[in-house]
């Protein structure tokens, strides 16, 4: 599947889907789930997962206000009144699973979204929205479950409703080892022991949060594409985590190295890209404020990225953004 782009995909799904007849499976709750329930639905064989608690990050006064200014709001309040979906009340999280090819194009993943909605609804939603599109829902059943395939931008994407509180969509492949998950028919991802290791450096109270494998050809392409990014060559894995809290939004990224020596090479490596941009930054104090809250620093098996940056020198930077620039957003 083409460099997916997961958070649209699923979110979109989210919102114009309806549900399958199955509804004694064994799945998490819409309202009740924790993040560990949605994960525990993920198969072993993904190289990364992301996760995200939207109806956290979704209640935050930042969200909040990004939701009411954006010109669409009185489209978004006509999709609450028509759908019954609150996507800031009624969407709880979302899990993701990656694989395949991470910088080409036979990049896959899969997601499942927990979230509230009533089926009937939704059906008459994405039925009318296929046909305006001129598609037709293709449907394929596998074992106690109805696949549904849709194109987007020409590539297929499979989805599964598993009950009314559970929806999985993506590579079709991968779409299927979820439903073999829940049937327990494969393991889950915390059968993947290396990978499980890196989603324990990470922090899983964040509003967003993610664990990578990164296989040593991948970063041999991306050393070679860019001289000054050739110490990344050792770095095997990542772990990240994104956060709101008290009006700052918080970031850290931790890349997994072999050794002291070379992960205080490749922060050494970042910190001179950063000053590199810096001393580009020229005339725009808030370019530099933004290089300046970011701390590099390595330790015997990581490099750490981490950045507390306020609220309000976001707001600063999306304001100095051309007019233009600021459409395409």
């Amino acid at each position: 599947m083409k460099r997916i782009t997961v958070m649209g995909l699923v979110l979109c799904l989210a919102l114009f889907c309806f549900v399958s007849c199955k509804k004694d499976a064994d799945v998490p709750k819409a309202g009740t789930a924790k993040a560990t329930d949605i994960l525990n639905l993920i198969p072993a064989d993904v190289q990364g997962v992301f996760f995200v608690d939207v109806n956290n990050a979704m209640s935050t006064e930042f969200a909040d206000k990004m939701i009411k200014d954006d010109e669409n709001y009185q489209k978004y309040l006509e999709f609450v009144e028509k759908s019954g979906i609150d996507p800031q009340k009624d969407i709880y999280y979302v899990a993701i699973g990656i694989a395949g090819d991470l910088e080409g194009e036979d990049q896959e993943g899969v997601a499942v979204i927990n979230m509230k909605y009533d089926p009937e609804i939704v059906l008459g939603l994405i039925k009318e929205k296929t046909a305006e599109e001129g598609q037709e829902i293709q449907e394929e059943q596998y074992g106690d479950y109805t696949l549904y395939k849709i194109w987007q931008e020409g590539n297929p994407v499979e989805f599964s409703f598993i009950d009314e509180s559970n929806i999985v969509a993506g590579n079709e492949i991968h779409v299927k080892s979820v439903l073999d998950v829940l049937d327990k028919k494969k393991d889950n991802v915390f059968k993947n022991e290396d990978l499980s290791a890196i989603i324990d450096k990470t922090n899983k109270d964040a509003m967003l949060w993610g664990a990578i494998l990164l296989p040593p050809e991948t970063m041999e392409k991306a050393a070679s594409s860019n001289p000054m990014m050739g110490a990344l060559k050792s770095i095997s894995a990542i772990a990240l985590y994104f956060d709101y809290k008290n009006q700052n939004i918080i970031a850290e990224i931790l890349a997994m190295g072999p050794d002291t020596d070379s992960n205080k090479q490749v922060a050494e490596a970042l910190t001179g890209i950063k000053s590199f941009g810096a001393m580009a930054a020229g005339e725009k104090p808030e370019i530099g404020e933004l290089l300046n809250a970011i701390q590099i620093s390595s330790g015997d098996d990581h490099v750490k990225i981490f950045a507390e940056i306020p609220e309000e020198l976001i707001n600063k930077l999306q304001a100095d953004k051309p007019e233009e620039e600021k459409e395409i957003n």
